[in-house]
């Protein structure tokens, strides 16, 4: 399979949209050399947002690991998460000072707070005391004891019917070069699928999530066209059917989720074809 190198075809853009795991870090940290792909990009003028499915960590924080690494332009404007979506759903969907229990880290419940919720760990739950629980996130994959929370998450929502919302839906991630692991919508897969319903998810590749980015590209490029954004991902299910879907041109990099030796198999047997792929997103210069 040929594969174009990511200068040739990022110039031809007036804005980008990258997805994080996988394209721009990995477990190790900052994918090598991809700093200098954001200098080219700041040299051109061609303005530059972050869309993840993390929603284990606000904006500011999300920011702040990129600063640490010498990635100072990473702004907090430039972080576009599903965690954002989720936030907002709260605010507009649930009266302020709810009850939401949550599967997560206690900074993954940011976002609900943000949006003027109160919160509880499924932890913390009480199984014979669940009037004041109006509501349920999926949040994160650590944060709980796999061994019981789980169970707990899905007697809770046995018990009572409520609104779930799942704010990753990333199935899985890489943690090293070989390996995956399990991720929270993974986990919300596993709940629907034992109790026969359906949750509310946010993040790629549903459509709000990139409506976001191209509002906040409009701010930069007034006049900004869909054709000339470009979506940078990973993988095919989220970043790249989403971008598609949404009318943007799309890379495929195999820095992350899609190993190079089968890559043009995936292509293949999914049907979703990226209008380019690239070994990485990284620009020499």
């Amino acid at each position: 399979m040929r594969t174009k190198s990511f200068r040739s075809v990022v110039r031809n853009y007036r804005a980008v949209f990258f997805d994080a795991f996988g394209v721009l870090k990995n477990h190790s940290g900052l994918i090598p050399g991809i700093e200098q792909t954001f200098t080219y990009l700041e040299k051109k003028g061609i303005p530059y947002y972050v869309l993840t499915n993390d929603s284990s960590r606000s904006p500011d924080e999300l920011a702040k690991w990129y600063q640490d690494r010498g990635m100072p332009n990473i702004t907090t404007d430039k972080i576009l998460s599903s965690g954002m979506l989720a936030m907002e759903f709260f605010k507009t969907k649930l009266a302020n000072g709810k009850v939401v229990a949550y599967l997560g880290t206690k900074k993954s419940a940011h976002y609900l707070e943000i949006a003027g919720q109160n919160t509880i760990a499924i932890s913390d739950v009480d199984l014979n005391d669940l009037e004041h629980i109006k509501s349920f996130a999926f949040l994160d994959d650590e944060g709980f004891d796999w061994n019981k929370d789980i169970d707990k998450t899905i007697n809770l929502l046995r018990h009572k019917n409520m609104t779930v919302i799942v704010a990753n839906t990333d199935k899985n991630y890489p943690v090293n070069k070989n390996n995956i692991s399990v991720a929270v919508g993974g986990l919300a897969d596993l709940v629907e699928q034992i109790l026969g319903k359906k949750f509310i998810r946010f993040g790629k590749p549903d459509a709000q999530m990139f409506l976001l980015a191209y509002e906040r590209a409009m701010v930069d490029v007034p006049d900004i066209q869909r054709k000339e954004i470009l979506m940078v991902g990973d993988t095919l299910f989220t970043d790249i059917i989403g971008g598609n879907k949404f009318g943007l041109d799309t890379a495929l990099v195999l820095s992350g989720n899609t190993l190079p030796d089968n890559a043009k198999i995936k292509i293949s047997s999914s049907g979703i074809i990226p209008t380019y792929v690239c070994e990485s997103a990284v620009i020499q210069l």
